[in-house]
């Protein structure tokens, strides 16, 4: 989901990495295996003076499918789930109360299962992670596409997702 963050003005900085486990200095190989405890994450950096919390929230939402309590789309294991990694009280709050409303508003008929946690530590995935849709625009589009996420997202939100 970077290029969704990165193309908006204020956000400076979107870098893919892991969080939410227990071992140190993960790698991809072992947070794909499932065994690290850790989630595949997105630490978003912005200037809150251009772009606030809450747009970076529903920039979220409408990315991801927050009811699947299993991965994300053809990614099976719960280091796909989806979550919400706070740092202070602030973004605790407006987390929840973005989830509260995405709940009343009905658009999901399933239960949200997104998590919302204080972050303790974010790693940097490895460099051929980054940036990955501009690397390797073909794959991406393929992966986006084959894995049934970009029809989910139509579905769901319309041009909103883009």
């Amino acid at each position: 989901v970077e290029h969704a963050f990165e193309e908006h003005k204020g956000v400076t900085a979107a870098v893919s990495g892991y969080t939410g486990g227990a071992s140190a200095n993960p790698t991809y190989d072992q947070v794909s295996s499932g065994t690290s405890g850790h989630l595949e994450a997105l630490e978003v950096t912005y200037d809150p003076s251009i772009i606030t919390y809450e747009k970076l929230l529903e920039i979220f939402w409408t990315q991801i499918d927050p009811t699947d309590p299993e991965g994300q789309f053809v990614d099976r294991g719960t280091q796909y789930t989806t979550g919400i990694f706070y740092v202070d009280d602030e973004q605790k709050k407006l987390a929840e109360k973005s989830l509260t409303d995405l709940d009343k508003s009905k658009k999901f008929a399933k239960k949200i299962v997104t998590l919302i946690t204080p972050l303790k530590k974010f790693y940097t995935a490895e460099e051929h992670h980054q940036d990955f849709y501009k690397k390797n625009p073909v794959r991406y589009r393929a992966y986006s596409n084959g894995s049934g996420r970009q029809q989910f997202l139509k579905k769901q939100w319309g041009n909103k997702h883009e």
